[in-house]
């Protein structure tokens, strides 16, 4: 590697909101760095997500399909 021109990689300190905090190394200047959300608390690594349906748009694409479905049932059974 070349001398000079990488920038320096140092270990840091995450802090999350939640109160967990771990190190890890980054080129991030500073020894601190504070996120919002981490692998501890995200509802996605904690298996507390929840599928939101907003507008009914789940029972919206059912129906549409479900009439496309009975079309296609319809027309082969015309056969």
């Amino acid at each position: 590697m070349k001398p000079g021109i990488h920038p320096d990689y140092h270990e840091v300190t995450i802090h999350c909101a939640c109160g967990s905090a771990f190190k890890t190394r980054s080129t991030h200047k500073g020894a601190l760095v504070r996120v919002e959300i981490c692998s501890a608390c995200h509802p996605f690594f904690t298996g507390k997500s929840k599928l939101l349906d907003t507008a009914g748009r789940v029972e919206r694409f059912t129906r549409k399909y479900e009439k496309a479905a009975q079309a296609v049932a319809a027309a082969k059974a015309k056969k």
